[in-house]
């Protein structure tokens, strides 16, 4: 590791201790290939782990927050790992949902760690002590449900360890007075600010500005001119939820300023982006494969898991679908395996449909691999745990979509590929083609939702 600019120079003498490092997959490399820490980012490390170390003063509550592309993740990921150098474990609150460390995509969790984790996402998939499935990658459409889903999991937060919370890099507009709301609920001891030196993303997120500034779902704080201020002073005024003046954050402000070539060019990780989080359902599916084999079963030949109609009930988050077509929506589909609090009451063995998207813990994933309308049966694919299942009574289908390699790439399938078809009728309502990624090359497919 380096701090400032990066020299080329040859990589030091092998010890043997690289040896045991390069016997896991850890090797060293020269210092243009290396992880570049600016100046800054190193002051801002040094400073972090010196608060949680302090027993006195309490958990910190450290919030990172920046534009895309600016290392956010790279350093949640370095920070948390020198802290675990320190500390027996370290709560992560994943509020990016776009962009997740520890579960598929379009998730808001809670993750207690205590583990180094080194490589990507989808190298480190893990079960969260709590986990709202919001179902989308953006929460621009819906940000009021977001604020709520956030501050359901941030509940769960008990304060007996340093909390790290990753936000989304949608810092403009609408999304800096979210990230203002999110300030004054989540109340950070301290606030990392990631942006490039000239400060083109965001304004400086002082407290002092925080505090008065407007925020989506919560007021500034101005000077009242019919209360008394009593010797707290401002920092002591509670408001009530969702209405009113916020509390005053009180919090230290780091500045970072990310150094790495290109740092804060979002326009090209887009593609990147997309491809990580394929790569994420990709690593939890991988947990359905048994242990010990040498080459991987392709989805088809695992047996799902059967559940009634009337068991479980069902909701479209990100879209209305009339309940006619609430099945052709669900078959080959990504779903949340979820349980909401109410008891599933249905007069028939049909499906039991959600008028509203409920606010429930999300216990695992699955893939809807088929529909026995005839046995009034879901058949689903997952490696969520027997012992959790039982505790499963509602699906939720979201925009987050089943990559399209587990589709086109099955082995060991002959003539038509299941859901897949190049030749389909494109005036039938609802249909359209696959996205096509950019940067490849390949036919379009469509995938028609035909009942097994």
């Amino acid at each position: 590791m380096q701090r400032g600019a990066v020299t080329k120079s040859a990589a030091p003498g092998f010890t043997p201790e690289d040896a045991v490092l390069a016997s896991v997959g850890i090797v060293k490399c020269g210092a243009e290939r290396g992880l570049l820490l600016s100046e800054s980012m190193c002051l801002a490390l040094e400073e972090l782990v010196r608060a949680c170390c302090v027993e006195d003063e309490g958990a910190p509550v450290i919030m990172v927050c920046g534009p895309k592309n600016v290392g956010k993740s790279t350093f949640n990921r370095y920070l948390i790992n020198l802290l675990l150098n320190h500390l027996p474990s370290v709560e992560y609150l994943e509020c990016d949902i776009g962009q997740t460390e520890f579960t598929p995509p379009g998730c808001v969790s809670l993750t207690n760690v205590t583990e180094p984790f080194l490589g990507p996402p989808f190298t480190h998939q893990r079960t969260p002590r709590k986990m709202v499935y919001y179902g989308q990658t953006s929460c621009e459409q819906d940000s009021e449900r977001y604020f709520d889903v956030v501050k359901y999991v941030f509940n769960s937060y008990k304060k007996e360890v340093p909390l790290v919370i990753n936000t989304m890099g949608w810092v403009k507009g609408e999304g800096l007075l979210l990230l203002t709301d999110l300030i004054r609920l989540l109340s950070p001891s301290h606030v990392v600010q990631m942006d490039v030196s000239d400060w083109r993303a965001m304004a400086p997120l002082s407290a002092e500005a925080v505090r008065v500034a407007p925020g989506l779902y919560t007021k500034g704080q101005q000077q009242p001119k019919s209360k008394q201020v009593g010797a707290s002073g401002p920092e002591g005024w509670k408001a009530p939820d969702g209405d009113g003046d916020a509390s005053a954050p009180d919090y230290k402000l780091l500045y970072i300023h990310p150094e790495f070539p290109r740092a804060g060019a979002a326009g090209e990780a887009r593609v990147h982006s997309s491809i990580l989080r394929d790569m994420a359902i990709l690593g939890y599916l991988g947990q359905l494969q048994p242990a010990g084999l040498s080459s991987a079963l392709p989805l088809h030949s695992l047996v799902p898991y059967q559940v009634p109609f009337n068991a479980v009930a069902l909701r479209v988050i990100h879209t209305d679908v009339a309940p006619t077509n609430i099945m052709y929506a669900v078959n080959a589909s990504w779903v949340g395996l979820c349980q909401i609090p109410d008891a599933i009451r249905s007069q028939t063995d049909g499906p039991v449909l959600l008028t509203q998207t409920p606010l429930c813990d999300c216990l695992g994933f699955g893939i809807v691999r088929g529909v026995d309308m005839e046995r009034k049966l879901y058949h689903i694919l997952t490696p969520v745990a027997p012992e959790n299942l039982r505790l499963v009574n509602c699906l939720l289908l979201g925009n987050i979509a089943v990559p399209n390699c587990v589709l086109v790439s099955q082995q060991g399938i002959e003539g038509e590929i299941p859901y897949v078809t190049s030749e389909y009728n494109y005036t039938i309502l609802g249909s359209g083609k696959l996205k096509k990624k950019k940067h490849f090359k390949r036919r379009e497919h469509t995938f028609p939702c035909d009942f097994t």
